[in-house]
């Protein structure tokens, strides 16, 4: 591993007009990769994997829509994403593969169901981890965080996701706001785009109809101290996929180590 400096900001506008901002670092093939929610490249894994992999790849890592640098025309649909991460393909001017991470993964994965050229994709815990409960009953999450948002609750609507709609511990909200200030606002920063990811996530269940029109190779990524519900979404994508190779990584949570998922990802992207 070769620790490189990226490259200073660049854009390429989205067929809807909207601009996403990206870096790339490294040499060699072309990698694209996906971040999930609340995550852009000054906050969650992407820069810290790029530079990991500079020596192997050509590494792509943008802000989604909404994050960042990047634009956010309205209105917002999912087949949106899919145009920005066809744009940022189209950018490397080549064949690339893709990696996508929790909901950035569900992302790349619709992505390629629809139609969006890639050499190979990869994925690491997509959390189609099934419908959102509260005291066991189902709840429309989408309309229970925009309902926080209008009322202008950020921080709210950031515990409400945390905790309710992926299943994080309760104690995270006050975690993030009196232990961990600077990361709580970050995290508020980007409230707005939770409904982005949460309608992206088509209510949280393998949409198996969609996944079986995917026929770019896929490898299907989970860790071992995943929760049960996780494992049983990343078994649930690894069977909806034609032709999936399924790796489970030892040792590893939802924030995977890239020393950990580089093997991997280097061993199938050959």
């Amino acid at each position: 591993m070769t620790t490189q400096t990226s490259t200073a900001t660049q854009t390429v506008t989205s067929k809807d007009g909207t601009t996403i901002a990206y870096e790339k670092v490294g040499t060699g093939p072309a990698l694209v990769l996906v971040d999930g929610a609340m995550c852009y490249r000054d906050f969650g894994p992407c820069r810290s994997l790029a530079n990991h992999l500079a020596d192997k790849y050509t590494v792509y890592f943008y802000d989604r829509r909404g994050r960042g640098a990047s634009g956010d025309v309205q209105p917002y649909a999912p087949e949106r994403e899919f145009e920005d991460l066809a744009a940022v393909i189209a950018a490397t001017g080549r064949d690339a593969y893709v990696l996508g991470f929790s909901s950035g993964a569900g992302l790349a994965l619709e992505a390629a169901a629809s139609g969006v050229k890639m050499k190979k994709l990869a994925s690491y815990e997509a959390p189609f981890v099934g419908q959102v409960l509260v005291k066991g009953k189902p709840v429309d999450a989408l309309a229970e965080l925009r309902k926080k948002l209008a009322a202008g609750d950020r921080s709210g609507a950031v515990g409400y996701f945390m905790v309710q709609v992926v299943g994080g511990p309760a104690f995270l909200p006050f975690m993030m706001k009196y232990l961990m200030p600077k990361v709580g606002k970050q995290l508020a920063a980007v409230a707005h785009t939770l409904p982005y990811d949460t309608e992206l996530m088509r209510g949280f269940v393998v949409p198996k109809a969609e996944f079986a029109k995917i026929t770019v190779p896929t490898l299907v990524m989970g860790g071992s101290k995943a929760k049960p519900n996780m494992v049983a979404a990343v078994q649930g994508v690894a069977d909806a996929v034609p032709g999936s190779v399924h790796k489970t990584l030892a040792g590893q949570t939802h924030q995977v180590k890239d020393e950990a998922i580089a093997p991997e990802l280097i061993a199938f992207f050959r």
